[in-house]
């Protein structure tokens, strides 16, 4: 379990956006395997049963703070001994992206998150999200297409970017 801690926490983060968030959501998950450790089943992948209760305590999380904002302080520490243009291009552009997948529904945002970041196949996120093979292929394609148009057309990130 504590070797899965770093791609629960990416997870998360991609889920929630924040830092803070995720490291609550990864422990949240934690204490929520230790304490039904009996629910999991061996022989099956512990990282699919981990991912699975990250994501159901992420939507409990949504359910009941539906209109709470909060800052993340994380993305506002100076950068020291690093190239400023590249450094700021490419944080604009992970910004753009981070915005065009918080537009996704969540569906297809964490289908994206669990294979593309995660690098699960996609037999493991239908296992992770309890779905069949099918809905993880249709939601990730989906979500890819959408991405891709919205970093491509969307004004609204450009502008974002620019002013």
């Amino acid at each position: 379990m504590i070797a899965l801690l770093p791609r629960l926490r990416s997870f998360a983060r991609g889920l929630s956006g924040q830092h803070a968030l995720a490291d609550d959501l990864v422990q949240i998950t934690v204490e929520k395997a230790l304490r039904n450790l009996d629910a999991f089943v061996p022989g099956t992948r512990m990282d699919s049963w981990l991912f699975r209760i990250l994501r159901n305590s992420f939507i409990d999380h949504v359910r009941a703070r539906r209109d709470t904002d909060s800052l993340d302080d994380d993305d506002a520490m100076p950068l020291v001994g690093q190239d400023g243009r590249e450094v700021t291009e490419i944080r604009l552009h992970l910004a753009d992206v981070r915005r065009a997948m918080s537009r996704l529904p969540e569906d297809q945002r964490v289908v994206l998150m669990l294979v593309c970041v995660e690098g699960m196949r996609y037999r493991e996120a239908a296992l992770a999200l309890d779905v069949p093979l099918g809905t993880v292929m249709s939601r990730l394609g989906r979500a890819r297409a959408a991405l891709a148009q919205a970093l491509q057309d969307d004004p609204a990130l450009l502008s974002a970017r620019l002013g």
